[in-house]
Formats: C-alpha cells, sequence, structure tokens
C-alpha cells in the first residue's frame, strides 16, 4: 500500500469551470481498509451478501456492455440503495430509464452524467451515485451519510450539488488509487467504520 502521509489530506484539485480545494481529515485510517471491507462483507446477512454479489456479477457488467439500465435492474439498484424510493422509482417506464441511463453511461460531461439521473422518479444524488459506481467503466464513488463521515466531509446544506458532488470523487479516486483498493472495496470500508464507529 502506497502510504497517504500525514492525517491531513489534499484533495487534489478538480477543474470545473473553477479550481477547488477540499481539504478534510478523515476519521478513518486508511491501513485498515481492507480489513473494515471484509468486515462489511462478513456483517451481512446471507440475504443482503447475496443481493450485493448479483449486482456486482450481473446488475453491473450488464449495464456497461448494454450501455443502459433495464428497469428491472434498475429497480433493483434503487431497492438496494433506499428500500423506501421503490414505488416512486417503478413510476418509471422501461423506456424512460433506458433513454436516461443510456445519456448518463455515454456522455463525457460530468456533470450532466450524474444529474441526468436526477430526472428518473425516486432518484436523488445518492441512488444516481449508485448507477454510476456499479455501472460505468469510470471509478465512482457512493455519496452516502456514512462514508462522508469517515472521511469528516460536513454533508452540504440543502440539496446537493455538482461541485460538492466532483470533489467528492476525486477525493476517493485518489484514496482509491494510493491505497491500491477498488472503488467498491473503499465504498465498503468507509461505510462499516461509521456503522462501528459513529454514534
Amino acid at each position: 500500500m502506497k502510504p497517504l502521509g500525514n492525517a491531513r489530506v489534499y484533495a487534489r484539485r478538480a477543474t470545473w469551470g473553477r479550481l477547488t480545494s477540499v481539504e478534510y481529515t478523515p476519521r478513518i485510517d486508511f491501513g485498515n481498509i481492507g480489513e473494515l471491507a471484509r468486515s462489511y462483507t462478513a456483517d451481512q446477512s446471507e440475504e443482503d451478501r447475496k443481493a450485493e454479489a448479483r449486482i456486482e456479477e450481473e446488475v453491473g457488467p450488464t449495464a456497461r456492455e448494454n450501455g443502459y439500465y433495464t428497469k428491472a435492474h434498475f429497480l433493483e439498484l434503487c431497492r438496494w440503495k433506499t428500500p423506501r424510493s421503490r414505488p416512486r422509482c417503478t413510476a418509471n417506464d422501461e423506456e424512460y430509464i433506458r433513454d436516461v441511463t443510456a445519456l448518463a453511461l455515454a456522455t463525457k460531461n460530468e456533470r450532466l452524467r450524474i444529474e441526468v439521473l436526477t430526472l428518473l422518479d425516486g432518484v436523488g444524488w445518492p441512488t444516481a451515485s449508485v448507477l454510476l459506481h456499479f455501472g460505468h467503466w469510470e471509478r465512482y464513488p457512493i455519496l452516502d451519510f456514512r462514508a462522508l463521515w469517515s472521511l469528516s466531509i460536513p454533508e452540504p446544506q440543502g440539496e446537493y450539488k455538482f461541485s460538492f458532488w466532483w470533489d467528492y470523487v476525486q477525493i476517493c479516486r485518489e484514496i482509491a488509487e494510493k491505497c491500491g483498493v477498488t472503488m467498491r472495496t473503499l465504498d465498503r470500508a468507509l461505510w462499516q467504520f461509521s456503522s462501528v464507529h459513529q454514534r
């Protein structure tokens, strides 16, 4: 594992119309990412473990291959992220889901990529991040209050904005690269650390 140096970490400057720099002091020990990720899996119920394995092994790869999500796979991911959103997510018809997700997975415009997904009923920024996390070839983190807490990044007041999202993407990509782990492993570790320590 490559060392991250001091506990205080600075994100790379991310260019999107302007230069931004996010400073954060992570609570999590980056040396324990692998152990925390394994603990996340061990603590899951058998049902949850199978559901997540199916998403990783079938739902995500199918979306990457096809270039869009089917309604069935879209609903599977929505249920995995936020079960209570399912009634609203179900209101989206098959063609609309296919067209919106196809645009998100094909465009090179980062802002369009994430924000177009929020046009789908029942999809906010966190669920949109899940669709990219599993279905895009690029590495995207999952936007979750637990992960933010583990990195000591305050949740924004009011609605999420693209600038916050893009800074967070850059932070997580940098951590994953320097620690030599996948984005999926990092997400599990951040979630698990918060689950154990956040009160």
